[in-house]
């Protein structure tokens, strides 16, 4: 009986994020709509019926197939999305432009360097913390988890840094198509940049089949926008479902033991934010105008905790918004979901590492420490997918470089939300400041579009549509 009651209330709380939606409430409200009611229900399941009661375990099994059934299609999404944006920036390159190499070295160059200081400042700020070293409480979930870790680690563990490196390498194109590796997005951006260099040169040799490949690619994409609209439409009710579940299952005395962590994951990614702001200043953008412009997408990556669900608006914002001519656009924003993400690898898995550090030997009063730990993020952030499991899987493969112990990224399952959401904030934003400030040092960035303040994208515009 418990179980239904709670399941109808549930229910009942979802119609009225639908009714919201009938009476076209802003798209962003109803989303923060969706954040708070999971918010209030999943402390008032954990407080009535307690967080590790079989009631709650077999409630949240039900309302993990609107949770969980989200983020599946955010998964979906992936591979599609990186392959026809990545593809499709090639199609709208001009016929007289030959600075390809100069839009992909200034993107990826910006994504590595920032994501080298955001390694930095964690360091720094988890330092200034005196995180290293710290221990945390475990309970059952923590335990579980890293006993998920420890099998998934034994699939990694072994592989060098020149095998890490390979293992980005498409070999069978259909099977990362599929997701099989933890590597496959980065392999299908290889791979589509190979496809992409194919049109440029058939383009020049035979450019009707080109042109009829372009109509193709386009007509993909225009299919492939369509599918994320259809997919953010229930981003609400999977927020709600997720949020839920994080406060119903989550040990509130262990969210409070790790308080200190997670103001200290927020220091950093404020302080990293604030040095985007600086990096555009010293490139002439004006840094207010920016977040007026991008302040649409950030707070959806916010609250949707998807790096890959934004990319559309990601790239719509950049070319619409900010001015960003087209290929630079598709170039940072796809390029983004796998390397140099300032969130899920430079801040929140460097932080990790400073807990775990000392347990190996390493004094941060040491310089070699820092750059060797600076070092590793780097080289762990080329590979990382934006969607859901990448900070995880960057956690993984930078502890294995340094020969840490894994049990500290399963001692954060619990506060794993929390910080998600501006980590994964923080991810986007890198992205857009990369195409961004390359887009303005080649001089294509169109700065009648950066200064129009009318011209904004609105998330709701295409999902009410």
């Amino acid at each position: 009986m418990q179980v239904i009651i709670t399941l109808l209330i549930f229910v009942a709380l979802c119609l009225v994020l639908n009714q919201m939606s009938r009476k076209h409430v802003k798209y962003s409200n109803r989303v923060f709509t969706g954040l708070g009611l999971g918010i209030v229900f999943g402390l008032l399941i954990q407080f009535i019926l307690g967080a590790e009661s079989e009631v709650t375990a077999e409630i949240m099994d039900w309302i993990d197939i609107v949770g969980k059934g989200y983020i599946n299609f955010l998964q979906m999404l992936v591979i599609p999305l990186v392959m026809v944006s990545m593809i499709r920036a090639f199609t709208k390159l001009d016929h007289e432009q030959s600075n390809l190499g100069k839009i992909g070295t200034g993107v990826i160059g910006t994504l590595l360097i920032t994501v080298a200081i955001a390694a930095f400042i964690a360091i720094a700020t988890g330092v200034l913390f005196n995180l290293d070293g710290a221990e945390f409480a475990r309970g059952a979930t923590e335990n579980a988890r890293i006993d998920q870790l420890v099998e998934r680690n034994s699939e990694i563990a072994d592989l060098t840094i020149p095998e890490t490196i390979r293992s980005f390498i498409p070999v069978n194109v259909f099977a990362d198509m599929a997701g099989s590796r933890s590597t496959s997005t980065i392999a299908v951006v290889i791979f589509s940049v190979f496809v992409g260099a194919a049109y440029l040169g058939g383009r020049r040799h035979h450019p009707e089949e080109a042109e009829i490949f372009e109509k193709i690619i386009n007509s993909l994409h225009a299919i492939v926008s369509r599918l994320v609209t259809l997919v953010l439409r229930i981003a609400p009710y999977g927020i709600f479902a997720l949020m839920t579940k994080a406060l119903a299952t989550s040990s509130i005395s262990t969210i409070q033991t790790m308080a200190t962590f997670i103001v200290a994951c927020y220091v950093a990614l404020i302080v990293m934010f604030i040095i985007h702001m600086i990096i555009l200043v010293l490139f002439g953008i004006n840094p207010i105008q920016y977040l007026k412009k991008a302040a649409n997408v950030l707070i959806f990556a916010f609250t949707a905790r998807s790096s890959a669900g934004s990319l559309p608006l990601n790239i719509q914002t950049q070319t619409e918004a900010l001015g960003v001519d087209t290929p630079t656009a598709n170039f940072s924003a796809t390029f983004g979901l796998s390397i140099g993400q300032n969130g899920c690898v430079g801040i929140y898995p460097v932080m990790l590492a400073v807990i775990a550090a000392p347990a190996a030997g390493m004094s941060f009063s040491d310089p070699s420490t820092w750059i060797t730990i600076i070092a590793a993020a780097t080289i762990t952030s080329i590979g990382v997918s934006g969607a859901g499991g990448g900070a995880t899987f960057g956690s993984l493969i930078l502890f294995g470089m340094l020969g840490l112990p894994i049990e500290v990224i399963g001692l954060m399952v619990s506060i794993e939300p929390i910080v998600d959401m501006g980590r994964t904030a923080l991810n986007v934003n890198d992205s857009i400041i990369a195409g961004t400030v390359t887009s303005k040092a080649m001089g294509n960035m169109n700065q009648t579009i950066f200064n129009d303040n009318e011209a904004l994208v609105e998330p709701e515009d295409d999902v009410d549509r």
